[in-house]
């Protein structure tokens, strides 16, 4: 699936990720793409921008850990804010969903217009 698909739902999608707890960048776009089933394998160059935006945000903190000697990464964690936020998507998504839903699934049962 394409990540312009995804547009206006990342975001929420991040968030539900990291309600697991803690992860690095890319364990986050893994636990994308496999809790979709695949479907969502987005390049880093969607995930990283949209991270930093939430950061911003203040609904994610990120912190550098460091990985082996040398090796440092960025881990993030969902705020009390993000969790927030991340209730409101939900919230949303399932109004949204649900009123999709009413008008897709009803075969053929449109009052006629007049």
């Amino acid at each position: 699936m394409k990540a312009e698909v995804l547009k206006g739902h990342l975001d929420a999608l991040l968030l539900a990720i990291l309600e697991n707890g803690a992860q690095h960048g890319y364990a986050i776009r893994d636990a994308l793409k496999v809790s979709s089933g695949g479907r969502f394998d987005l390049p880093s160059g969607t995930i990283y921008p949209a991270l930093y935006r939430l950061e911003r945000a203040g609904l994610i903190a990120g912190r550098w850990t460091l990985v082996g000697e040398r090796r440092q990464r960025r881990t993030y964690v969902l705020t009390a804010a993000g969790r927030q936020a991340l209730a409101h998507h939900r919230a949303s998504w399932q109004e949204f969903a649900t009123a999709v839903s009413a008008v897709l699934l009803q075969e053929g049962t449109c009052p006629a217009t007049a």
